[in-house]
């Protein structure tokens, strides 16, 4: 006998030992049936889960066991991403070593996603930092080397002196080291690149064949690629006011319609030009040095205040060497796009126009906005960039932007100086190669040596991996791997001379952009079993955070390329189907002396403007501030421990999943999860109660069906079709309404009995409990589980089939039409669907409300809306 309540604790780690012991949720290869491919961003092994982890691998457990219900051979797995700096940061903070303190976070955060009921094959478990692992990576390294996708050369870097270590930009704030406060100096170093860029077009246009993923994502990763059509120009050089007597500037730009708004010429602090002038102006190269103490990401620049250098070289007009442009060295111009230089016109770019305005160098619109009169237009502190006529452009006068365009490169392109054309059509993209070096310790060691005499040597195979040495310090900033007594050293596989590793590692981005492939065969040999990848793969529904929408997407999509360049799958697109799930946000708490306060140690009271906060401790005041991304910074998360300790895993699943549309942010409330308990709890007693009055599991369907036993028939298939579709469109909340609807209707279904029902009815209760239960399956694993049992079922509710529909349920003989007297509505009618329009009006007319309104007088019109309403005119 079931007991009052159900008790989630006992009953989860049951029902999880259950799926264990049977391995219900291993994926065979050689199983015939199709394939589906579903899975979640693997975690970082941090230590501790958080609830956003929960919130995302609860959807892609849904995803999962609906897929296997639907009779698929669903591929669910889970592994690490587990190199990293925090590794290395604890190692120094802790003194214990990066490999112990991932391998005991490992432990713990598997222990803590097997308490949530996920079905998971963790017989394909990999961790990135494992040498069974990041050999193959390695592999795959010297392979695409070969194949010419790998180059090593000079990059400008983030270096910070103290620490001795490259930083990436996030890492530079206010131009200081984070850890360090040191200030960051830009250094050339050799860096490690993947040639990314060599599959720039093909990226770009297959985007637009991934039509299962968001358009936001698309769109950032067709700005992040960054493809744009314009024109080479070489501008001539006045040589006598350059450093070095030279002639020319080669300048890229999309908006050569705008060459008679050219204001000023800017090169990049790194552009060899502004060093042959810093070389001679001392001024000059002091600039230049402030420009290098800052981050070099674009978006630091973009934001930065806009600065320049008048370096007194003039730039001579293309159509004009009478007009002499001034050239700026300006801290907004990176080197690594087009050619490190650019013509300003203010008038049409707010950059330039920001500039022009803090220099006075003046503004000449040179494209009239539809509408506006030329001879008045004019620019003051808005940029105009949409389309028009040309005006103050002399020849292009009264050309569209586009005719502009193509009159300039055509006179361009005819234009000569030294045998070459002034002007060339390019194509250029923003995408840069993917430089891969880090100067750290805990990542996947480059397989190469370094020998004095021939060279950049690849790793002989034989001898892969190439592993890192486990005696190892951290008592000192650089890379460990750069002071190890031995394990640099090596002897050269071609010449046998001395020789020395690659102290570089991987970027960590590397480990993440193919693991997915690794999950399809984790245990061959080879980088991937290539029929089986083949098989499984593309991943038919990846689920993770907007904030992995442009780097780690777009690199699995390049490797994913160049895997099949090197004939280790033949697959391009590695993700079908992506979903962007939103935050776990929460509301602040901050004591009176600033300090953040975490939720469990604060009560909360009152409601609206009521609301109170104080410590639990010493009933202090506490503020309430805004809600905000869960973080520790703020002191706003929930341990997911402590809920699944208090409500169990399926509640906190549940409200993750109940309480917003999954692709926004969901708001963490105590009074939420305690509504998502009290309604796991009322499904256990309407299952109860449903299974006093259900017919025995194995009872015959009966011939026909009571007017009763028909509508809770109808609620059931209706609520099936409703989830069903659901699901696959990924509308989480959408089902859990439908499972609350589907449950009051149940629920007043039983209510309304009066009498022993009849047999019937009993097996439409025995339909719907089934139905009900295996609809809450995929949220609400563990109690589905002890429901189904609870209903004298032999198996396991996760090896069913998803329940059958039957389509004619779900077409309604009646329709109910809203009825309106004098435009106000006094009540419903129900009629049959197909109902002639008297037969409408007579139902109507004899409603009482009706009835009461006419007040014994015969209507003066009755208008009959078909399938919509009835309006009654007294």
């Amino acid at each position: 006998m079931t007991s009052e309540r159900y008790n989630a604790r006992e009953a989860e780690a049951r029902w999880q030992k259950v799926w264990d012991e049977r391995d219900i949720f291993a994926t065979r290869n050689d199983d015939p049936r199709q394939k589906y491919y579903v899975l979640e961003m693997f975690p970082y092994p941090s230590g501790r889960i958080h609830m956003g982890h929960v919130r995302n691998y609860t959807m892609g457990d849904v995803v999962a066991r609906f897929k296997r219900a639907m009779g698929l051979n669903v591929l669910h797995p889970m592994g690490w991403d587990a190199f990293g700096m925090p590794a290395e940061n604890a190692a120094m903070e802790r003194g214990v070593h990066p490999k112990a303190w991932t391998y005991e976070n490992i432990a713990a955060m598997k222990a803590q996603l097997k308490s949530m009921g996920l079905s998971l094959d963790w017989a394909r478990e990999i961790a990135t930092c494992d040498p069974a692992y990041y050999k193959h990576q390695q592999k795959m390294f010297l392979d695409f080397m070969r194949a010419g996708l790998v180059e090593r050369k000079l990059g400008k870097v983030n270096w910070d002196p103290v620490d001795r270590t490259v930083l990436a930009n996030e890492q530079v704030i206010d131009g200081r080291g984070w850890r360090s406060n040191a200030i960051v100096v830009q250094r050339e170093m050799p860096q490690w690149y993947f040639a990314i860029t060599k599959f720039s077009e093909d990226l770009l246009q297959a985007l637009d064949r991934l039509d299962r993923w968001p358009d936001k994502v698309r769109l950032m990763q067709r700005n992040w690629i960054g493809r744009s059509e314009g024109l080479l120009i070489r501008f001539a050089l006045d040589p006598a006011t350059t450093p070095n007597a030279e002639a020319e500037l080669e300048v890229f730009t999309t908006r050569h319609d705008t060459l008679f708004g050219a204001k000023f010429m800017a090169l990049s602090p790194d552009h060899p030009l502004a060093a042959a002038a810093a070389a001679k102006n001392p001024a000059l190269a002091a600039f230049i040095a402030e420009c290098r103490r800052h981050g070099t990401a674009q978006q630091l620049i973009d934001t930065a205040e806009k600065m320049g250098f008048d370096t007194g070289m003039k730039a001579l007009h293309p159509f004009d060497p009478s007009w002499k442009i001034p050239v700026y060295v300006a801290n907004f111009i990176v080197m690594d796009y087009g050619t490190g230089a650019i013509f300003g016109c203010p008038a049409h770019d707010q950059r330039d126009l920001d500039f022009t305005n803090k220099y006075g160098l003046g503004v000449t619109p040179v494209v009239c906005p539809p509408g506006q009169d030329a001879s008045t237009f004019v620019i003051t502190d808005t940029a105009y960039d949409g389309d028009g006529r040309m005006i103050n452009s002399r020849f292009l006068d009264g050309m569209t932007v586009a005719e502009a365009k193509e009159e300039v490169a055509r006179r361009l392109e005819r234009a000569s100086h030294g045998n070459r054309p002034v002007g060339t059509r390019q194509v250029n993209f923003r995408l840069r190669d993917w430089g891969i070096s880090r100067q750290r310790y805990w990542g996947c060691p480059i397989p190469v040596i370094h020998c004095k005499r021939c060279g950049i040597v690849p790793v002989p195979e034989s001898d892969l991996p190439v592993t890192l040495p486990d005696d190892v310090d951290f008592d000192r900033p650089g890379n460990p791997l750069e002071r190890h007594p031995t394990w640099k050293n090596a002897a050269c596989p071609t010449c046998g001379g001395p020789a020395r590793r690659e102290t570089d590692t991987m970027d960590t981005f590397v480990d993440s952009s193919w693991y997915f492939i690794r999950f399809t065969d984790p245990w061959t040999t080879h980088p991937t079993n290539r029929a089986i990848a083949d098989r499984m793969m593309p991943v038919d529904q990846y689920i993770g955070g907007i904030e992995h929408a442009i780097l780690h997407l777009l690199y699995s999509r390049f490797f994913t390329r160049a895997m099949r360049a090197t004939k280790h799958i033949d697959l391009d697109e590695p993700f079908a189907g992506l979903f962007t799930q939103g935050m776990v946000v929460h509301e602040t708490y901050q004591a009176a002396n600033g300090e953040w306060v975490m939720p469990a140690e604060v009560k909360v009271e009152g409601g609206g403007e009521e609301r109170r906060a104080t410590l639990l401790a010493t009933g202090e005041p506490v503020a309430i501030g805004p809600i905000e991304k869960m973080s520790k910074s703020r002191r706003n998360t929930v341990d997911p421990d402590d809920i699944i300790a208090s409500y169990g895993a399926d509640t906190a699943r549940w409200f993750m999943l109940s309480d917003s549309p999954p692709e926004r942010d969901v708001i963490w409330t105590e009074e939420g999860v305690q509504g998502a308990w009290r309604f796991v709890q009322r499904l256990w007693r309407l299952v109860r109660e449903a299974a006093q009055a259900a017919a025995p599991v194995d009872q015959p369907r009966p011939p026909h069906f009571s007017e009763a036993a028909l509508a809770l028939r109808k609620a059931a298939h209706r609520a099936l079709a409703r989830v069903s579709e659901d699901i696959e469109r990924l509308r989480f909340n959408v089902c859990v309404a439908h499972i609350y609807e589907f449950a009051n209707a149940f629920q007043a279904s039983l209510a309304g009995l009066e009498t022993e029902p009849m047999a019937d009815y009993r097996w439409a209760v025995r339909e719907a409990a089934d139905i009900l239960v295996r609809l809450f399956h995929p949220m609400m694993p563990h109690l589905a589980e002890e429901c189904w049992a609870a209903l004298g079922h032999k198996t396991l509710v996760a090896s069913e089939p998803w329940p059958r529909l039957e389509a004619d349920l779900l077409v309604e003989t009646t329709i109910t039409l809203p009825v309106q007297i004098n435009g106000k509505k006094r009540g419903d009618v129900t009629v049959a669907r197909n109902a002639a329009n008297a037969e409408i009006e007579t139902a109507v007319l004899a409603l009482d409300a009706v009835k009461r309104a006419l007040d014994g007088r015969p209507p003066k019109k009755v208008i009959v809306v078909p399938q919509r309403i009835v309006n009654v005119v007294a």
